[in-house]
């Protein structure tokens, strides 16, 4: 079974194609960030045009890469939401085109249910597992128990943890997009204990016994730091130390509000692994990654995160995604609308 996957929610545009075996015979992601790195994040109409000029080309290229014809593929999964609206539709028409040519079925893709089953693409993790999905849109903890079946236990209040990243980055000088940015500048931290002694930021939350997060505070106090330094232009050390600051206690925040969640867990599921997966863009960062793997090996729990290149938005979890649904007998009509906001746990 070949299934084409297109992911167009956001500033990446994504095809590739995954056969049921979990290979990924073609992934190709076409970066926009020179297109909205002069104004410090995504413009919504920017993206959209862009996914115009240049998803029939990766279409395409990820075909060839696959060594495959149209008349070969089982399926096409776009993403249908949620994201930015606009590029939503455009990826999803060209899915619906596709498929409607070729005679094969739709699936319509919710683009977290995409970072959700990645660990079943590249690990076969079993259901169920407990879910940290952080990204630039979304920090949430839940429980997937199967395909198209999560429980959330807890949401961002405010502020997802990528968008704090890359607002604090960018209050902190750096360019966009500043999660990365904001990582490669905390490596250069000298002196690790003063970098924390000298900016106390705040825990938001830590010790609740609820589930949820908030990081407005956390942004807030980057802020404050930023203005107490001196006056002119950011010294580069002033900045690796306030980024370590910051990108530990993001990481503290998260592994106490997992921790929590993983309590909860074992409480109420018995799974022959218990696994813990980190998935999103967040993911990618290496203090949190470090922070959960610590955190996990204290609670006999497996730790699970994404490869790099699997971690942003990508279009192979849209296929396999799209191929879980299809297994189980799922798929989409043509007239399926866009969802700019789409919960995985509907009943949340």
């Amino acid at each position: 079974m070949n299934i084409l996957g297109i992911e167009t929610s956001c500033d990446e545009t994504a095809a590739a194609i995954v056969n049921e075996k979990g290979e990924i015979l073609s992934s190709l992601v076409l970066s926009q960030l020179e297109e909205h790195k002069a104004f410090g994040g995504v413009v919504p109409e920017i993206a959209a045009r862009a996914h115009i000029d240049h998803l029939h080309k990766l279409i395409k290229a990820a075909m060839d890469d696959a060594d495959l014809h149209f008349d070969e593929l089982d399926g096409v999964a776009a993403t249908s939401g949620p994201g930015l609206i606009g590029g939503v539709m455009i990826g999803m028409v060209a899915g619906k085109a596709i498929a409607a040519s070729q005679n094969i079925p739709f699936i319509a893709v919710n683009h977290l249910e995409g970072h959700a089953l990645t660990p079943r693409l590249t690990d076969k993790i079993e259901f169920p597992y407990l879910l940290l999905l952080v990204s630039g849109g979304h920090t949430q903890l839940l429980v997937a128990e199967g395909v198209g079946q999560y429980k959330l236990w807890g949401t961002t209040l405010d502020d997802a943890a990528g968008e704090c990243f890359d607002k604090s980055a960018k209050l902190m000088g750096l360019p966009y997009p500043g999660g990365p940015e904001l990582q490669k500048i905390a490596r250069e931290c000298k002196d690790p204990a003063k970098a924390l002694t000298r900016f106390p930021l705040p825990t938001p939350m830590k010790g609740r016994k609820e589930l949820d997060f908030s990081f407005s505070g956390l942004k807030t106090a980057v802020r404050l730091s930023v203005e107490k330094l001196p006056e002119g232009d950011l010294n580069r050390k002033d900045v690796a130390d306030l980024a370590y600051a910051f990108q530990s206690t993001m990481a503290e925040i998260i592994a106490d509000r997992a921790a929590r969640a993983i309590e909860k867990f074992k409480e109420a599921y018995t799974p022959k692994e218990p696994t813990l997966v980190v998935s999103g863009g967040v993911a990618a960062n290496e203090a949190i990654r470090a922070k959960l793997e610590e955190l996990c090996a204290k609670h006999d729990m497996r730790a699970y995160a994404p490869p790099i290149e699997l971690c942003g938005d990508n279009a192979a979890m849209i296929a396999w995604a799209g191929l879980e649904r299809l297994q189980k007998g799922l798929s989409d009509n043509l007239d399926f609308k866009a969802r700019p906001r789409w919960p995985l746990d509907e009943t949340a």
